[in-house]
């Protein structure tokens, strides 16, 4: 036995099939047997965040459906945790690598691939609070660690904590192409203002998109933002 509960959903994202999610049974799972998750630095409350579908994950996914898919073009997902985003990206048939630290993503990943028959898509390792080594693509653990550049960064709520040393500004701009944009879908964080600056004192110009949404019947209200990145001289 896991050590855990599940759920699966069917999950409804414009533009594309309905997908079906397994996610965590709710916040009170808590499985870390060998110690996987304590030696990267995930508590056990921060534990079953990875396995949670968001409001701002679903954000991103929807604005990633509407997005032309480009020959050629590589996507990366950070902080994936469940993944709606990648799987949309990857079901419309582009490029797209999916990337998280918890010891769990990956497993999930496989399975809701699984469960919507969909080919197998690239995943990696990816802890920007631990300086990547250029001269290999494994980390202590062995684990494939993200590598290379890439077109379209995206990522979903990433900006919950404070981030004094820059460590995710600095992940992406060791990962993002020339002429790459950075989408960051925020639910209007406190530390959204440090993250723009950062961000600005690696040649970064930000634009912003409200993404607010009133109650309805069967949807929650939601108030945040689309931050789009591009260097200043792509």
């Amino acid at each position: 036995m896991p050590g855990y509960e599940t759920k699966q959903e069917n999950i409804a994202v414009a533009g594309v099939d309905d997908l079906i999610i397994r996610s965590l049974l709710d916040l009170q799972q808590f499985s870390d047997p060998l110690g996987d998750a304590e030696r990267i630095g995930i508590s056990s409350a921060m534990w079953p965040l990875f396995g949670m579908l968001w409001p701002s994950g679903a954000h991103l996914a929807a604005r990633l459906a509407l997005r032309p898919v480009l020959a050629g073009e590589r996507i990366l997902e950070i902080g994936c945790g469940l993944a709606l985003a990648s799987l949309v990206g990857h079901r419309r048939g582009a490029d797209v690598t999916a990337s998280d630290c918890h010891p769990l993503t990956g497993a999930f990943l496989a399975e809701n691939l699984r469960l919507n028959d969909l080919p197998p898509m690239k995943y990696r390792h990816g802890n920007w609070s631990v300086p990547e080594l250029a001269e290999t693509l494994n980390d202590v653990a062995g684990r494939r660690i993200v590598d290379g550049e890439y077109d379209l960064i995206m990522g979903s709520d990433l900006l919950y904590e404070r981030d004094a040393n820059a460590t995710l500004a600095a992940f992406i701009g060791l990962h993002a192409s020339p002429l790459a944009e950075v989408w960051i879908v925020d639910p209007d964080r406190g530390n959204r203002a440090a993250f723009n600056r950062q961000m600005g004192e690696r040649g970064f110009r930000m634009r912003e998109e409200r993404l607010d949404r009133i109650a309805l019947d069967d949807v929650a209200a939601y108030k945040g933002r689309l931050l789009v990145y591009r260097l200043d001289d792509a």
